[in-house]
């Protein structure tokens, strides 16, 4: 039997009560009471109506008193979407929950994200929806998390379902998680696709058909990365195997930009919940590194709302420049790039930022694979993955058919290849030399702090080729490689089928 006890309304601002969690502002509405059910094992439910104005902040938590003897909380939700002006934003309302231990930043009573994928979780002892956590469930105040992402004009008007059943609780799961080594190479050149996502964030695709995809399209690691939620972490461990490695972590989601941590501690979880003005980026980046991960700001020019990258790259490991099908927003993040290792030259500095490229693949006809993150790593281990990724020993590639190796020599037998530098007088003669296979018909372009210096000939209908070219550490104090198809038309280069992080020239 389900009882409807009552509802609450939260429509009225005086029934709100501001706060600040030591990141972006919030909102608390009253708490919702539940009575107690002393001797009853069936479900109860509050029903709880409000509407958000525009301008609300970035998180409204909407408290719910849970008593003993609970064994699930089920939480279903709608919220209206009026027609809009052009231009104009609509509504957009995600959803989480935290539970008794508070919603302080940190995430220390975080239970469960689904963003605005999902309209209806559970969460009890022994399972939850995808995107939440199981575990007990104890008496206390917990929290649903609503996130306005966007507002109309006229307000978000929504409607919560919860319920609370009573009963014995099962016992929680002890989670099980993926080796952090496969069976490698040694020494090798290693394709990994470290950004994509499954239903248990904002996909469509099954952690098996990722796994499944990710062998199809010749890839040795990934990199788990739901949004702002690491409830697929326990999920993966059947699925690893001596032929690929799967690294675990979390694309966290702000309102001012996404990073990927990549390759954290199995069961790390990284707050979202502030933005660029808040001043915290450093802190969730440090606690990032100190759980083994590597700081990858994702798709830093893209046009969704809240994708652009706004925190700078000061904590970034690596950036992710290519995303997906190749678009102009990656040629603005690509040139953008090339624009920090100029700086990075010009001020004399011998650190730089190594690139990635990743599919950011939710679901099908996204193309898990593409692009792809070529490392040379010593062996197909968590470790050794990131280290590569690290000193940029790497090149970013549309597909396994793709393959570049970037040297560049001197004339005593100096020799230097993708991250590394060529340790050489300022006038000493350089040979820069592409090999490429897999590219069929496209032109390959030396870049270097001087910009452009050499363009090729379309390479042959084979797709390989050798590529070579002259020049001196003054003349270029580094030089990197772009493989381009065939432009459409006009004097614009045509889309990436690969690239290399760069070559430096010089003492």
């Amino acid at each position: 039997m389900c009882e409807d006890d009552h509802e609450n309304d939260h429509a009225g601002i005086g029934r709100r009560a501001v706060f600040v969690t030591g990141a972006a502002a919030a909102l608390t509405l009253a708490t919702v009471s539940f009575a107690s059910a002393a001797g009853g094992t069936g479900p109860r439910t509050r029903t709880v109506r409000g509407t958000l104005p525009p301008g609300a902040p970035d998180f409204v938590y909407v408290p719910v008193e849970v008593p003993r003897g609970v064994r699930e909380i089920h939480v279903a939700y709608t919220y209206d979407r009026p027609t809009v002006p052009a231009g104009t934003q609509g509504n957009a309302l995600d959803i989480g929950l935290f539970d008794e231990r508070g919603t302080d930043l940190g995430g220390r009573g975080f239970r469960g994200w689904s963003g605005g994928a999902r309209t209806e979780f559970f969460v009890r002892a022994d399972a939850a929806t995808p995107g939440y956590l199981p575990g007990p469930v104890r008496a206390g105040i917990w929290h649903i998390a609503l996130g306005p992402y966007t507002v109309a004009p006229e307000g978000l008007s929504y409607e919560l379902t919860i319920t609370l059943t009573h009963g014995e609780q099962d016992e929680a799961p002890r989670p099980v998680y993926p080796p952090e080594r496969a069976k490698g190479r040694g020494r090798a050149w290693y394709r990994g696709d470290c950004h994509l996502h499954s239903e248990y964030s904002d996909g469509r695709y099954t952690l098996a058909e990722i796994a499944g995809l990710a062998r199809a399209a010749g890839l040795d690691f990934i990199n788990s990365s739901e949004h702002n939620t690491h409830s697929a972490h326990a999920h993966w461990a059947g699925l690893a195997g001596d032929d690929l490695l799967i690294l675990l972590g979390e694309e966290v989601t702000t309102r001012n930009g996404h990073v990927v941590a990549l390759g954290t501690d199995p069961g790390t979880f990284v707050d979202w919940r502030y933005r660029a003005r808040d001043n915290r980026f450093g802190r969730f980046a440090r606690q990032i590194r100190r759980a083994g991960g590597l700081v990858v700001p994702a798709h830093p020019h893209a046009t969704c709302i809240g994708c652009n990258w706004k925190f700078g790259f000061g904590e970034a490991d690596a950036v992710e420049v290519w995303n997906g099908a190749y678009t102009p927003d990656d040629e603005v993040a690509l040139a953008d790039w090339d624009g920090m290792l100029v700086a990075s030259v010009r001020d004399g500095r011998r650190d730089w930022l190594p690139a990635m490229g990743s599919s950011d693949s939710h679901r099908s006809p996204d193309v898990i694979g593409r692009p792809q993150t070529v490392v040379l790593a010593d062996d197909l281990t968590r470790e050794a993955i990131q280290e590569g990724i690290r000193a940029g020993r790497s090149y970013v590639a549309e597909s396994s058919k793709v393959s570049l190796s970037l040297t560049a020599s001197g004339g005593r037998g100096e020799h230097a290849g993708i991250g590394e530098r060529l340790r050489v007088a300022a006038d000493t003669p350089v040979t820069v030399r592409l090999e490429v296979t897999g590219a069929p018909r496209c032109t390959v372009r030396f870049v270097t702090d001087q910009g452009v210096l050499f363009t090729s000939d379309p390479l042959p209908v084979s797709g390989a080729g050798v590529v070579q070219w002259r020049t001196t550490a003054s003349y270029a104090a580094y030089v990197r490689a772009e493989v381009r198809h065939e432009a459409a038309a006009g004097p614009l280069p045509g889309p990436l089928a690969a690239f290399t992080n760069p070559v430096f020239l010089g003492s």
